[in-house]
């Protein structure tokens, strides 16, 4: 599914093809940063079967430009029990030398309306945090989550460790919908176009 291009980046869903450049996207957040508390780079045929299983149920977007992925963004499950279903955890990667471009904010864009088409209400983001900026790990990813309308939800301290580091998290929400007393049915992703805003 093809979500529109603005200029010559464009906004689709991902295929299982796009596992060897989301891995490439991927790997060095994971070898180098605390961004993610992942130690070792998944294989492709592991981060294959990652998109596989989340498309089952959830988007998962990729930007491109003439054919290369700059970044993708997908949603998870919030957690398993029923009662959550309206609620997803969400995840962005972009290519560290393509940052600050506004890749990351069409990718999110594009995220929260196929979200919205599947009558989700809630979107959560999962953000490592230092106590201090150092070489691994900056806080720029609870300013970008910010910018897009997320607030601060709770934070855990000292809960992850890599690099020899302790690091807190912090979880962001954000509300895609009004929460009415009858909630309409999730969807399954399969695909699905972008709701239009009206």
């Amino acid at each position: 599914m093809d979500y529109g291009q603005e200029g010559n980046i464009r906004i689709r869903t991902a295929r299982e093809k796009d596992a060897k450049g989301c891995l490439e996207i991927y790997a060095p957040y994971v070898e180098r940063t605390a961004v993610t508390f992942e130690y070792e780079v998944p294989s492709l045929e592991e981060f294959r079967e990652r998109i596989r299983k989340t498309e089952e149920k959830y988007p998962w977007i990729v930007a491109e430009k003439d054919g290369k992925l700059l970044g993708y963004a997908y949603a998870g499950p919030f957690h398993a029990r029923p009662a959550y279903d309206w609620a997803v955890e969400t995840s962005i990667y972009v290519r560290q030398d393509c940052r600050g471009q506004g890749i990351g904010k069409k990718l999110y864009e594009a995220l929260e309306q196929v979200l919205k088409g599947q009558h989700i209400l809630n979107a959560n983001a999962c953000i490592a945090w230092p106590k201090q900026e150092d070489e691994y790990l900056t806080k720029d990813s609870e300013a970008f989550h910010r910018r897009l309308g997320y607030r601060l939800a709770g934070e855990f301290r000292q809960c992850g460790y890599k690099f020899g580091r302790w690091y807190n998290m912090i979880w962001m929400e954000k509300h895609l919908g009004p929460h009415p007393a009858r909630p309409a049915a999730v969807e399954p992703f399969a695909g699905r176009e972008i709701r239009k805003e009206p």
